[in-house]
């Protein structure tokens, strides 16, 4: 590690201690790992479950040994923020904290309304108000479904202001958040989003909070949700990427819900955590910034989407192509009453290479190969355990 790592603008980087609420997930995973194998901070690890980092915690966190370089810069600090006292302490130690907590996948929007408001408002306000309150910086992560609906989407669908960008690209300072009607609860995740999003512009103006909002547009790589009865719960519904692993990994054909019209754009975690060093350790150019993190460059329907991860999957397993890999299925048989969705989710970059100077960098193709090569093995693995333990318990 270099120890005169600089900043953006040439000025020393000094070693921080990081409150990181939610680092046993996906991306807490992938930050502790950055953190730690590149920087002098120190990670106040804070989730329920350490199953993600446990490769990098040491014996003071239940670990048999820990010889790596970072021996004693990553604390796992196990509760639930919803209602434990430790927090503010935590917050407090700190020199910075980000908050990664939330519940985030689609299928429990419409499903689990209150527990999804609840998660991603609720639960986050002492957070800010401890931030706010200790003069302490936070870096927020909020998601790109703060934006909605498109105004393209409102037009006729032969329209040829649908393909015009100023009705499609999503502008942090400039595009207006739009949701669907009441009765549409898959929007209760991204309502509650945009007010806590609001409520840490508040404090920031009222209060002086230093602040950073983060709006990830479909971070993918290992790690990420569940395979459902192997590295998360039997019943479930992870985002699409993994649903499409799982049908892949089980010899079945994947599922489209309403076609797969719907337009997403993918970028590959590494890049993305790239970007969230970067204002980390830049805080005049990131305090009072949000920033979109994602990559226009991979932007694909849902349907090719599925194409590309069935041909990228029959490469990295070496097994064949179904005869039907795909099916079509309603979003209410797929999610059930109260769904709806955005029509097309393209970040504008404009923000985010202005003040960090970041953009991504890998394919989609790069990034499916790397993501399916990880999941067909750690499949392979959970099989070949649990047809060991059946065989010695008969």
């Amino acid at each position: 590690m270099d120890a005169a790592r600089l900043d953006l603008d040439g000025k020393p980087i000094k070693a921080m201690t990081i409150c990181m609420i939610g680092a046993g997930g996906f991306i807490g995973s992938h930050l502790c790992e950055k953190l730690m194998a590149e920087t002098p901070h120190t990670v106040l690890a804070v989730d329920v479950y350490n199953d993600k980092i446990k490769h990098l915690l040491g014996p003071d966190d239940g670990q048999e040994s820990n010889q790596h370089a970072w021996a004693g810069r990553i604390h796992f600090h196990r509760l639930n923020i919803k209602h434990d006292s430790r927090l503010e302490g935590l917050i407090k130690m700190s020199d910075l904290t980000i908050n990664l907590a939330a519940i985030c996948t689609p299928a429990d929007y419409n499903t689990r309304p209150l527990d999804t408001i609840y998660s991603n408002f609720i639960d986050a306000l002492p957070v800010v108000k401890y931030c706010s309150e200790n003069g302490k910086r936070l870096i927020h992560f909020s998601t790109c479904e703060v934006y909605g609906k498109t105004i393209g989407s409102f037009l006729p669908k032969e329209h040829p202001l649908r393909q015009d960008p100023e009705f499609y690209v999503l502008k942090e300072d400039a595009s207006p958040c739009i949701f669907g009607p009441i009765e549409k609860q898959r929007w209760s995740y991204a309502c509650a989003k945009q007010l806590i999003e609001r409520l840490i512009y508040a404090e920031g103006a009222e209060n002086g909070l230093e602040f950073t909002i983060v709006r990830p547009f479909n971070w993918i790589g290992p790690r990420m949700d569940f395979i459902p009865g192997i590295d998360g719960p039997s019943e479930g519904v992870p985002r699409v990427l993994a649903c499409f692993s799982n049908n892949l990994l089980r010899g079945e054909p994947l599922k489209l819900v309403d076609g797969g019209q719907s337009q997403r754009t993918f970028v590959y975690i590494k890049d993305a955590i790239e970007a969230v060093l970067l204002m980390i350790e830049n805080p005049a150019r990131a305090n009072g910034q949000i920033f979109n993190v994602g990559n226009p460059n991979n932007e694909v329907t849902v349907r090719q989407l599925a194409e590309v991860m069935i041909n990228v999957y029959s490469k990295v397993s070496g097994e064949p192509v179904l005869d039907a890999p795909m099916v079509d299925v309603s979003s209410k048989e797929f999610y059930g009453e109260g769904y709806d969705d955005s029509d097309k989710r393209i970040p504008d970059m404009t923000i985010i290479n202005r003040q960090l100077g970041w953009n991504p960098k890998t394919s989609l193709s790069d990034l499916l190969e790397a993501t399916l090569t990880y999941q067909h093995k750690t499949y392979a693995e959970a099989v070949k355990r649990a047809t060991a333990k059946s065989v010695a318990s008969s």
